[in-house]
């Protein structure tokens, strides 16, 4: 059975507020959201929530490993509530759509770097690039538009 939201707050010492209950079940309904699309499914379930404290909430909920901060190259950071399973992403060149993907090969860090030049690593992070099913059937679809047989 998983933990409430509240129980998770008060597990990690940090007080349950009504904001940052709200922005939990914001991240954890809407992986992958940007600090803006939490603070829009946050204000849709509460009313009024700034954007500064849904960034408050973010912050305290990263700090404590809630909720984990991921920042693809040239996107805004990304939010999820899964955590602390060492997983990757792949992320869609065209439309920006990112999803969760288990661990490439092993056990956590998931990735033996050649030299460690000493680190002890304990993490791995990989993102996947490519194009999503939704782009490439699109694209499909285009070209048989485009493109209609000859009679």
């Amino acid at each position: 059975m998983h933990d409430s939201p509240a129980d998770l707050l008060r597990q990690h010492g940090i007080q349950v507020t009504a904001q940052r209950l709200a922005v939990m079940r914001a991240v954890s309904e809407h992986p992958h959201l940007t600090a803006d699309g939490l603070a829009d499914a946050a204000r849709a379930e509460i009313g009024a929530i700034s954007r500064q404290s849904v960034y408050d909430a973010l912050g305290v909920l990263v700090e404590t490993g809630l909720v984990r901060r991921i920042q693809p190259v040239g996107s805004p950071a990304l939010y999820e509530d899964r955590v602390n399973d060492n997983h990757h992403h792949l992320v869609c060149r065209e439309c920006g759509k990112v999803v969760d993907v288990d661990c490439a090969v092993g056990a956590a860090p998931c990735l033996t770097a050649v030299d460690d030049m000493g680190y002890e690593i304990d993490e791995a992070e990989v993102a996947y690039w490519g194009r999503c099913p939704a782009c490439v059937a699109q694209d499909t679809a285009s070209l048989v538009t485009d493109n209609p047989p000859r009679a």
